[in-house]
């Protein structure tokens, strides 16, 4: 019997980048970690605030992301929370994301961390940024969602 699909559980988002950046497309790439990160992102200690994509060398590498290291993870090997990893990508995506990136001035950004089965995933987008007015007017629209949804509790009250 087939093994049934399961959703993937989110580890982590990135809020800021969906305030700060009009995100376009989306890729999804996997990450290569080392034994405490994936022990960190189990007891959900990672952050994908202020992280961004830079492609080098025909490579992509994620900057920024922050695991915090556990207490008792390995006493031998000395963690860096913030140390650069490497996203795995087809070397089609990565063309594509450096083409927009230089071309464009678009930015690429983490915006999920979950899990797809028993890998990491992350997905990256790339976003245009937002001017403040930009921001304002979503500040404004939240609002006024969250004042209309509190009238609709009190008036089925």
């Amino acid at each position: 019997m087939a093994k049934a699909a399961s959703r993937p559980t989110t580890i982590a988002l990135n809020r800021r980048a969906r305030f700060d950046y009009e995100l376009g497309q989306r890729f999804e790439a996997g990450i290569a970690l080392v034994g405490w990160e994936l022990k960190s992102i189990r007891a959900n200690q990672a952050q994908l605030t202020d992280s961004y994509v830079h492609v080098r060398d025909g490579e992509a590498w994620l900057l920024g992301a922050h695991f915090a290291p556990l207490q008792s993870a390995s006493t031998h090997v000395e963690a860096d929370p913030r140390r650069t990893r490497k996203l795995l990508l087809h070397a089609e995506e990565i063309s594509r994301i450096f083409m927009a990136v230089q071309t464009k001035g678009q930015s690429c950004v983490a915006t999920a961390l979950y899990w797809k089965g028993r890998h990491v995933k992350c997905e990256v987008a790339l976003g245009k940024g937002k001017r403040s007015q930009d921001k304002r007017a979503a500040i404004r629209e939240r609002d006024w969602k969250r004042e209309q949804a509190r009238l609709a509790k009190q008036a089925v009250d």
